[in-house]
């Protein structure tokens, strides 16, 4: 049985969405900064101000997040599978290595991606389109709190991804910005990885949309701090979610 043509089976790993072309996708790997003193108490903390630096162990996620995402695009070590995890050589090795370096305009994701930078070589640029959700007057609260000052508005903005918090943006409207920042990024030119650092609720935004999901879906996802999701973009529209929320710091 011949195979379909522009279907090259020797080179596409297993697993990976089937193309029956020979089309490139930008690669782009988006990784959450390491945690803020906030983050640790579990206080929102949005793009309304630059926000905390990096605690002493969000510097230490960091660099890991750095030496993860260097991996990315090499072969694995001999015997790296009995290893397992982050700590088995080269990561998705079919990918391209990294060449550009994008981060949301905050303290946390600018901090975060200097050790990306670092590791790679790669200047880092700043795109407020990355930036994460304004929360407006929940800024700077816990859910707890949140709860006790706008009763059940925090569950609509989870749930319904339209909800506007006072001051704030919904889910879908900085999906929108952040969506028109990939776009930018694809047409700048395929064939290549974009690393992008910044923020659990920006990172659902664009893997939701990868999906194709409802905005009322995106807040589903789980995106840890320094954690790597991953997302091939295609010029005719179509995309992969190659990981979504992978830890590197353990």
């Amino acid at each position: 049985m011949s195979e379909a043509p522009g279907l090259d089976t020797h080179v596409r790993p297993s697993g990976i969405p089937t193309r029956f072309d020979d089309a490139v996708p930008l690669t782009v790997v988006l990784v959450r900064h390491g945690v803020t003193p906030l983050t640790e108490v579990g206080v929102y903390s949005g793009s309304d101000a630059p926000g905390p630096s990096l605690s002493a162990r969000g510097r230490l996620q960091a660099a890991q997040a750095a030496d993860a995402v260097f991996r990315i695009g090499r072969a694995p070590r001999a015997g790296a599978a009995s290893s397992g995890g982050m700590r088995g050589g080269g990561l998705w090795p079919d990918l391209p290595r990294p060449t550009a370096l994008v981060a949301s305009p905050t303290v946390r994701t600018q901090e975060t991606a200097s050790a990306v930078g670092r590791r790679l070589g790669l200047h880092v640029s700043t795109d407020d389109r990355f930036a994460e959700s304004r929360f407006g007057q929940w800024d700077g609260r816990t859910a707890a709190e949140i709860e006790q000052g706008w009763p059940g508005e925090l569950a609509q903005w989870h749930s319904t991804g339209t909800f506007v918090p006072p001051g704030g943006e919904s889910y879908a409207q900085v999906g929108a910005r952040v969506w028109d920042g990939l776009t930018e990024l694809l047409a700048g030119g395929v064939d290549r990885t974009v690393v992008v650092v910044g923020h659990a609720g920006q990172i659902r935004t664009a893997v939701g949309q990868a999906l194709g999901a409802p905005a009322s879906y995106w807040a589903r996802l789980r995106i840890p701090p320094a954690s790597l999701s991953v997302l091939r973009l295609w010029e005719d529209g179509t995309t992969e979610v190659t990981a979504v929320g992978v830890p590197t710091d353990g």
